[in-house]
Parts: structure tokens; C-alpha cells; sequence
């Protein structure tokens, strides 16, 4: 068979080659270049059929070779809630993967507003989509993502106490397994100091926080111990949700002097029913981040969220490269932070700040 079809190429192009002799010597050597390909082709006909198979299987292989060889990344990101400060971590985490990986990584951006079952809805999905990678932004995202793989690997962002929020007894500051990440906690005992340092006449301060935010009651009971120890008196006011929030933060501005807000996501979200209740009662707040003292607080010791998911984006990097392994990878924490107050409700209240704040930019 290969025979054949040597000879019957060798022959057309022979009579091809007769045909044009009188064109001129430049038309006879391109006739004899055509019959030598041509014959080549013909013997190598039966070679080309044996390894068609073959030369599928590597063009497989070369398909499920393309991720392993770092060229493309889908991440999906399960975000709680929009807010200022998740919004804010979320862009620099795709800032920074984007600077690094280029086009070869995709993202599947989701948004449970503020639902913790939309959280669980949301990370199966990304579980059934076999994603490289899922950064979960908050706490409760963080929660639904742990329940639902241990394969693919999780970032958090936004994230106060992970021990907390995992459930990790004597945490050390590795997670292990497929979970790592960046968190949000402020030096609290800070922000005591900041606030004893505003408002050391009060005597009364009231806590006020999402009770479904695992990481909200870390930080009011550690602010209320600092606190006592300055001599205060501490208040819980707690609500389950958005909804029980108006009512609780009216109670909380009758019986409070100052109002310490952490950093809670469901206040985050409702900053303004926050205020139009605590302003127009006179009562400053203390808040745990620079959104929430934004909508509703006269000062903040905070990090800059976006440069926290910057930090979770290059982690990222490392996973999906394969330069770093997520089981190893220490919760690394905000580099610096910073006094800044809100200078329009400091103005209405008349909070005296000192020169070394930051005015929080409109």
C-alpha cells in the first residue's frame, strides 16, 4: 500500500514536470521541488495513519498538561457581604493574582448578601466546578468553605481569629491542611487605649455586635476585659441580625457613654442605621475598621483591607505556581495600622482629636 502511492506520486509529478519544461528552468525546478514533496508525502501516508491514535493521546495530554504547566486558574471568590472594607480586600486580591499570573487566571466572583446558606450554595458550587482555588472573604464564608472541600485550596481574607472561626483549640498560627490566609484583627488593646485616650471621662460603654459572627464576640470579650481593667463599665448589646439592629442600637445609645463597634460585618452593611440612631443621641463610637467609622464612628485603629488582599493575592500565586504549599503557609497578618477619625461627626459631636489622626478621606 505505501508503495503504491510512492509510485503513482513519483509518476503524476514526472508528466506535471513535461508539461511545463518549456516555462523555463525556474518552473522545471519548482516542478521538480513538488515532485519530491509529493513523494514524501505519499511514503510517509501509512506512518501518518498508524500514529493518528497516538497523536491524539499527546494532544490529550497536552490539554490536561496546560494547568499543571501554570498557564490557566479559575479562583472562585465567595464574598459575605458588599461592604466597603470586603469590597476593598476582594479588589486587591485580584489586583495582585492579576499582576502575577496575567490572563492565565479567571475569576468566578459571588456574593451571598449576607445569607451564611448562600455562603454554603455558593462554595458547592465552586466544589462541583473543580476551581484551582476559593478565597473565602469573612469569617462565615471561611466556615462554609471548610465544611465544604478539604481538596481544593482556601484562602481566607478579612478573617479576625482563625482559630475561632475554625474551631481550632490552642492555635498556633498555622491552619494545616487545604486552608490558610490573611487576617483583619487590630491590636485591640489599641484601640482600648484609643478609646480611654478620646474618652477618658466615660464611664459607661456599650458593646455592640452581630451575635452570628463568631469573631465579633472574640473581640467584644476582649475588648470588655481591657476595658474593665481602665475601670469602665461594659455592656453587651447583641442582635442575631439586620433586622433586630435598629431596635438593639437604640437601647445601646440610651445607656451608653461611648459605643465600641469590632469589626462586625452586619454593622459594616448597616452603618447608617448605626448613625441616624447614635448621632443624633449625642453618642460617639469607636469603631473596629475605617468603613464602619466611615458610615457611623468619630475614630478607627485600622488596616487597609485592600492591602490585605493584596497579601492574600500573592499567596495565591504561590499555591497555584506551586512555589508554596497551602499546609505550610502561616496566617500572615496586616503590616501596619493606622489612627484615623471621621471629621464630620467628630465636628457635630465635638470630639476633640489629637494631630497625630488621620482624616478618613470623603
Amino acid at each position: 500500500m505505501k508503495k503504491s502511492n510512492k509510485t503513482k506520486a513519483l509518476i503524476m509529478a514526472g508528466l506535471l514536470g513535461l508539461s511545463l519544461t518549456a516555462c523555463g528552468g525556474s518552473a522545471q525546478s519548482e516542478t521538480t521541488a513538488a515532485a519530491t514533496t509529493a513523494a514524501e508525502a505519499g511514503g510517509e501516508t501509512g506512518a501518518a495513519e498508524d500514529s493518528q491514535g497516538a497523536g491524539e493521546e499527546t494532544k490529550a495530554e497536552a490539554s490536561q498538561g496546560e494547568k499543571a504547566d501554570g498557564q490557566t486558574y479559575t479562583v472562585g471568590i465567595c464574598q459575605l457581604v458588599q461592604h466597603d472594607a470586603l469590597d476593598a480586600a476582594t479588589k486587591g486580591f485580584m489586583d495582585a493574582l492579576t499582576e502575577e499570573l496575567g490572563d492565565a487566571v479567571t475569576f468566578d466572583e459571588q456574593n451571598a448578601q449576607g445569607d451564611s446558606n448562600t455562603c454554603s450554595t455558593i462554595i458547592n458550587g465552586f466544589v462541583s466546578a473543580d476551581v484551582d482555588l476559593i478565597l473565602a472573604n469573612a469569617t462565615p464564608a471561611l466556615q462554609a468553605a471548610q465544611a465544604g472541600t478539604n481538596e481544593i485550596p482556601i484562602l481566607g481574607t478579612s478573617v479576625t481569629e482563625y482559630g475561632v472561626a475554625l474551631g481550632i483549640d490552642d492555635f498556633d498560627g498555622t491552619v494545616g491542611g487545604n486552608i490558610s490566609g490573611t487576617s483583619d484583627l487590630a491590636p485591640l488593646k489599641d484601640q482600648v487605649a484609643m478609646l480611654h485616650e478620646l474618652f477618658p471621662d466615660a464611664k459607661n460603654v456599650g458593646l455592640l455586635y452581630c451575635s452570628a459572627e463568631a469573631n465579633s464576640q472574640y473581640q467584644v470579650d476582649t475588648v470588655k476585659a481591657a476595658l474593665e481593667e481602665l475601670g469602665y463599665t461594659c455592656e453587651y448589646y447583641s442582635f442575631s441580625d439586620s433586622n433586630d439592629l435598629s431596635a438593639v442600637a437604640t437601647k445601646a445609645s440610651t445607656e451608653s457613654d461611648v459605643i465600641y463597634v469590632p469589626t462586625d460585618n452586619t454593622v459594616a452593611a448597616n452603618t447608617e442605621i448605626v448613625n441616624n440612631i447614635c448621632q443624633p443621641a449625642g453618642i460617639p463610637v469607636i469603631a473596629g475598621e475605617e468603613g464602619i467609622c466611615a458610615g457611623c464612628g468619630v475614630a478607627t485603629l485600622s488596616i487597609s483591607y485592600y492591602d490585605l488582599g493584596v497579601g492574600t493575592g500573592r499567596m495565591a500565586a504561590k499555591i497555584l505556581t506551586g512555589e508554596a504549599d497551602i499546609a505550610e503557609m502561616p496566617i500572615e497578618y496586616a503590616p501596619q495600622f493606622t489612627k484615623k477619625y471621621n471629621k464630620a461627626l467628630c465636628e457635630d459631636l465635638g470630639v476633640q482629636i489629637p494631630e497625630d489622626y488621620v482624616a478618613i478621606e470623603e
